[in-house]
């Protein structure tokens, strides 16, 4: 599985800004399909994940502010990014994996990883 991530860029704070991730290959096998984010000299989190039929998850910062959603086909994962704060200021990174285990995705666990997109917010 391949993933293309498109739609970063910089934007003020309180603007917006939706990221998408395009996948291809065996799609057929994705599950899970999410959204890493990693600030400099920061750690890597989890910033919201979507699974068949499964409950979304979004970290507790995001929440109100972010909408993560996927295509019927599957082909495509957006994150809607709302009142953007300078602290969102962040590479951001789709990954895709082929079951569903949070406790490992909070792990990195990921089968499938994007190359990113820097988003900035400036204040």
């Amino acid at each position: 599985v391949h993933l293309a991530e498109s739609g970063g860029g910089l934007v003020l704070a309180g603007g917006s800004l939706t990221l998408s991730c395009a996948a291809s290959g065996s799609i057929n096998s994705v599950v899970s399909m999410g959204w890493y984010r990693q600030a400099p000299e920061k750690d890597r989190e989890l910033v919201a994940m979507i699974s068949d039929g499964e409950p979304t998850f979004y970290r507790d910062s995001v929440k109100g502010r972010f909408t993560i959603s996927r295509d019927n086909a599957g082909n495509t994962v957006n994150l809607q990014m709302n009142s953007l704060r300078p602290e969102d200021t962040a590479t951001y990174t789709c990954a895709a994996a082929d079951d569903y285990d949070p406790i490992r995705f909070l792990g990195y666990g990921m089968d499938y990883w994007g190359k990113g997109t820097l988003v900035t917010v400036s204040s």
